[in-house]
């Protein structure tokens, strides 16, 4: 729908660099006691080992895309006692945002910690433009357990099909569409609140509105979708139905473009009241229109519209209440709390106003305060409330998510969410230092000239650097879905992309043209396996090529390498199922809430020597194999555990596959006979990585971070945590590491060391040495105990203000005559405020059991107090105490910055030498990839009252 033609368009501040400093070349230099660097662009001294090389690029291009559409599983959790808590601690409350683009993302709110957990790629010419969740209610099995009502996703695109997700497949489920126009807006009937009566989700409705001004009916019966019936038809065409919501079981409000709001029976179809808005007073149109419309728990109505005004309808009646002029532009979204205390608004002048009823005044509000949090249209948002949570997520035009405080609104800060995906979608080919990333259904490889050290030698530098990238190749795959996945192997030949519906693999050959070094790309043919990819990766070594298909199957194919004529072609064996661990999954899980969503494997790590393959999934669960040539056992582990391990454990992971030989060498992958010693996470991994260099009894540390900032290093073939974990529990992290709200994105090793990058920050990890832990000492001068903390007053956002809030300020009183000692002052709130400190745990819904799991509980703990007489003390690197080696100089054992931002991702790129330096630490040389927001990734917007362009 066109908006009106008088207004003004601005564009939005650049906020890029000059285009000089999108290519830079940096130096960092991590040193005890300093905690953010100081970027240097001369060589260091050739005995410093201690640098790391930054290409700081911004050439590669991510664009943005606006969301369209956000909605939670659950908008509330009941609250419910101590006793009950195993009632609501298995509910998978999860948020999903749909782009412009046709992207689905689904978010873990996590008590605040806000994990992308999956993103199902888009297709060709196809948008997410509205979203709507299903939950079914809950049920009891035989024993008495509870099983949480399944929650199914639906979307539209303005188009006339309603599309199901599969979540535990990670792609679109069913299809349905009708004889009737596009359809703008989609509701779900709500569970019917009569006392009796058998409310299934056999009983419950989708409702859609069209743009052709009908109100049309979907079944979504016994797990089914299909068009039912057309409920109501506007006598002409011009009308449009723009946005809907429910009132009751039965009754749907309807918003239209004609300055009017229908509510309308879905059980005949008959209207039962029509309720008039008048004229736009502005002149700048004849009609109003209601871009968004929600309905209050007692019936009210409430409405936003083109001319900025949020109005307030009586739900009995249908007159109007109140009108409230609260926005310069027009009104796009509503959302109001579980409760009906809170009403929230976003729109097109930027703003979000949060309205709260008038004391002593029945059914008049008056608005609060409003703010602009985004810098451009706010199109949707979504409120979720628990105990411990109470939140708005809102999105729009500048593609960024934003949560806020919604219970505590104006006593804590907001919390902006990155535009960028939880997985980079980007690769590198080190030995080719070769950069591969992409985006839809395109692949660009970039070339990266010369090193860093030549570039800064050169007295000329400044003006090489733009020369020093070469963008090589395009690569558009063919089909209509997106990639989600791809993958480079380490010299820059093989190169792999899959999307939902199939997989492709390309060879890649430099050879010298007309025009300098060519590059040329032959596909290489891929057995067909009839399903795409979510996770793919290429071993070190070339010759495997591991995917994840239908969210949570592991495959494996060989590579074979062919020479003929001077040339090398490639071919790929058949694909085999590696088999997982069989995990004692309660039934009841697996048949409410999300399913098996949790089992989806979001991460997957060769070994450097390419022998070991490790995956891990949402819920936690870590699964390893290992290649064995004929008769070869498994780190001298008998044969039964060998046998065990290449059968599967059921039927349905049984078969020949795993028991073959892969190659004509006899190699197989067969299942680490030690994997079943790994512990389950207490959370989702967001870093799954082996280290470069191999211990001493020829394993590796695998270094595993999860969502709630849990740092561990196992020894996969011990089926241990190594002893550096051991001695390195949470409690000893670095405090700005734990502190940190974004999540880790990646890791790049430097032998022992860990380069760990987020969105917005930096950190070097030294895992050959312990960490010096901050003594947590109370006022009691006693050590604090271990469990975790966490501050019971946030409410899932940014973090409590300490100044200029809402709410009451610390106030202080000069005690002493002269004014020299000051005391503070006895407030209502101070009680409520020093609980979380008082060292009183809260009792709240979300387990504090969990949280310990995610320091020093559960199976971890029980890894941790093992006897070093299972490992036989073996330590595959010296220096395990800290000390360092002799006239190796200091060498700080953690470092952070926060001067990168927003980081798309970080990648190795080989220099000029690969010897280790005096310090004993291999050069280390990385593209750091930054996408900021760009002008071109904004669409116009309009220019609101007393607003200029920059």
């Amino acid at each position: 729908m066109e908006r009106p033609a008088e207004k003004k368009f601005v564009r939005p501040r650049d906020v890029l660099l000059p285009e000089e400093t999108l290519h830079g070349i940096l130096y960092l230099r991590p040193a005890p006691g300093l905690s953010d660097p100081t970027p240097s662009l001369q060589p260091p001294r050739a005995d410093n080992a201690d640098t790391m090389d930054i290409h700081r690029c911004r050439f590669v291009r991510y664009p943005a895309s606006a969301i369209n559409a956000v909605a939670f599983t659950h908008s509330s959790l009941p609250s419910v006692s101590a006793q009950k808590k195993h009632l609501v601690k298995h509910l998978q409350v999860r948020l999903a945002i749909g782009r412009a683009n046709g992207d689905i993302e689904i978010w873990n709110p996590l008590q605040g910690a806000w994990h992308q957990e999956l993103v199902i790629p888009g297709a060709k010419d196809r948008s997410v433009d509205g979203l709507v969740w299903v939950t079914e209610p809950d049920g009891e099995m035989g024993d008495g357990k509870i099983i949480h009502g399944r929650s199914r996703l639906f979307s539209i695109g303005y188009t006339t099909t309603i599309t199901e997700w599969d979540l535990e497949n990670a792609r679109a489920k069913k299809h349905a569409s009708g004889q009737h126009g596009e359809i703008w807006c989609l509701a779900a009937q709500p569970p019917s609140s009569k006392r009796g009566a058998t409310s299934t989700v056999g009983s419950r409705k989708l409702v859609a509105g069209t743009v052709d001004g009908n109100l049309v009916l979907y079944s979504i019966e016994d797990g089914d979708l299909k068009f039912q019936k057309t409920l109501f038809r506007t006598p002409t065409r011009k009308t449009k139905f723009v946005s809907i919501a429910f009132q009751s079981h039965n009754v749907v409000v309807v918003g239209c473009s004609n300055s009017t709001i229908c509510a309308y029976d879905i059980r005949n179809g008959t209207l039962l009241r029509q309720m008039t808005l008048g004229t736009d007073l502005t002149g700048t149109s004849k009609n109003i229109i209601v871009w968004a419309v929600k309905c209050l728990p007692n019936g009210d109505i409430v409405s936003g519209d083109s001319t900025g005004q949020v109005c307030i309808w009586d739900g009995k009646t249908y007159t109007q209440a109140q009108r409230i002029q609260s926005h310069t532009q027009d009104v796009l979204c509503l959302t109001v709390s579980a409760d009906g205390s809170k009403i929230v608004s976003g729109g097109m002048d930027r703003r979000t106003a949060i309205y709260e009823p008038i004391a002593g005044q029945a059914g008049r509000w008056s608005k609060v305060f409003h703010r602009r949090y985004h810098q451009h249209d706010v199109k949707a948002m979504a409120a979720f409330e628990s105990k411990n949570m109470s939140v708005v997520v809102s999105g729009g035009s500048d593609s960024n998510p934003v949560v806020l405080p919604l219970r505590t609104a104006g006593k804590e800060y907001h919390r902006t969410l990155p535009h960028l995906p939880q997985i980079a979608p980007l690769q590198s080919a080190p030995k080719a230092r070769l950069i591969v990333s992409w985006w839809e259904n395109e692949v660009r490889i970039w070339h990266l000239l010369s090193p860093a050290q030549q570039l800064l030698e050169d007295p000329q530098a400044a003006m090489s650097l733009r020369k020093n990238r070469k963008l090589v190749a395009q690569i558009l795959v063919k089909g209509e879905s997106y990639i989600s996945s791809a993958a480079i192997s380490d010299d820059g030949t093989l190169l792999v992309a899959a999307t939902t519906t199939d997989i492709k693999v390309f060879q890649l050959d430099f050879s010298r043209g007309e025009h300098g070094e060519e590059l040329q790309i032959r596909k290489v043919e891929m057995p067909t396996t009839g399903v795409g990819a979510t996770r793919v990766q290429v071993s070190p070594d070339k010759q495997w090529i591991s995917w994840v298909e239908e969210g949570s199957r592991v495959m494996i194919a060989n590579v074979q390498a062919t020479e003929s004529e001077g040339e090398t072609s490639y071919t790929l064996s058949p694909p085999r199922r590696l088999a997982r661990i069989r995990r004692q999954i309660p039934r009841n899980l697996l048949l409410g809430g999300l399913g098996s969503y949790d089992r989806n494997i979001t991460q997957m790590a060769f070994s450097p020597d390419s022998k070991m393959l490790s995956v891990a999934d949402l819920a936690g669960y870590m699964d390893t194999w290992v290649l064995r040539g004929p008769g070869e056992s498994t780190n001298g582990v008998g044969g039964k555990h060998d046998d065990d391990a290449a059968a599967s454990e059921s039927s349905s992971d049984s078969s020949d596959e795993e028991e073959s030989d892969l190659t004509a060498a006899g190699e197989r992958w067969i299942r680490n006979p030690r994997g079943k010693l790994l512990p389950k996470l207490s959370a989702a991994p967001v870093v799954l990585s082996f280290s470069k260099t191999p211990r001493n009894d020829g394993d590796y540390d695998l270094l595993v971070i999860t969502a709630l900032k849990t740092l561990l290093v196992f020894n996969p073939l011990r089926g241990a945590l190594s002893e550096w974990s051991r001695r390195n529990t949470y409690q000893k992290l670095p405090g700005p590491f734990r502190d940190t709200r974004d999540q880790v994105k990646g890791v790049v090793w430097q032998g022992q060391r860990a380069w760990v990058y987020g969105v917005a920050s930096l950190f070097m990890l030294d895992l050959s040495r312990d960490l010096h832990p901050e003594q947590q000492v109370g006022q009691s001068g006693q050590k604090q105990g271990i469990k975790r903390k966490r501050d019971g007053h946030e409410a899932g956002a940014g973090g409590r203000m300490e100044k200029h809030s809402l709410a009451a300020q610390r106030v202080r009183t000069a005690v002493a005559p002269d004014g020299s000692k000051w005391e503070d002052v006895e407030m209502a709130d101070a009680a409520a405020g020093g609980a979380s400190s008082s060292g009183v745990e809260d009792d709240d819904d979300f387990d504090d059991e969990d949280l310990e799991e995610d320091t020093d509980g559960g199976e971890l703990q029980r890894l941790r107090n093992d006897d070093e007489d299972r490992d036989g003390g073996v330590n595959g690197h010296a220096d395990v105490n800290g000390a360092e080696k002799e006239g190796s100089g200091p060498r700080a054992r953690w470092w952070h910055t926060y001067q990168f931002r927003p980081i798309l991702g970080m990648v190795p790129v080989e220099g000029v030498s690969a010897e280790p330096g005096p310090g004993g630490l291999p050069p280390l040389e990385v593209a750091l990839v930054e996408r900021p927001l760009e002008s071109d990734d904004l669409p116009e917007r309009y220019a609101t009252e007393g607003e200029w362009e920059r």
